[in-house]
């Protein structure tokens, strides 16, 4: 029975299953951003979350506890310095699982795990002011005729301009 066993196992041994976060979590932290599974990066998300708690709170029992848990000295280090400067007013949700789409060998989920401060690229409420950009959705019954995608079709084609020319806004700002 599997009672009370909450965390994902992902089919290893302890020993195994340690190592391969410790591995992980090191990477991360050195690389800001890593591919992965889905199911590793959700267990390591869930690995690193307190880690970096106790990385804002710098003294040298938080740095043992983290050491402990990681076994990488720079990355301890990275840790406790830029990282948790930046990370240091978020309340928690520091890292971001962005799903990539199936490995082309054996079709395994893969996802895209990153620090939450560190891709200034990806600000999805950036550009938005308070809640007046609702998107709506037709419900039906009160439309035009017979065609099914008649409105529909010029108000995608308006909304995919409108987000190329957002793009290119941006871009053309970062070059400046």
């Amino acid at each position: 029975m599997k009672h009370g066993k909450k965390f994902n196992h992902l089919k290893r041994k302890a020993g195994h299953r340690k190592a391969l976060l410790r591995n992980l979590s090191a990477a991360l932290i050195e690389h800001k951003r890593i591919n992965t599974t889905l199911a590793k990066a959700k267990a390591l998300r869930q690995y690193m979350e307190p880690l970096i708690t106790k990385a804002k709170d710098n003294n040298t029992h938080a740095r043992r506890m983290v050491f402990r848990a990681l076994g990488n000295k720079e990355a301890v280090t990275e840790l406790f310095g830029p990282i948790a400067a930046k990370v240091g007013d978020r309340p928690g949700g520091y890292l971001r699982v962005i799903k990539t789409g199936f490995r082309r060998s054996d079709s395994a989920e893969m996802a895209m795990i990153e620090f939450v401060d560190f891709n200034e690229l990806y600000e999805p409420n950036k550009g938005q002011s308070g809640g007046g950009s609702r998107r709506r959705r037709r419900r039906g019954g009160s439309g035009s005729g017979g065609g099914q995608n008649e409105g529909g079709d010029t108000a995608a084609t308006a909304a995919t301009a409108a987000t190329a020319a957002a793009a290119s806004s941006a871009a053309s700002e970062e070059e400046e």
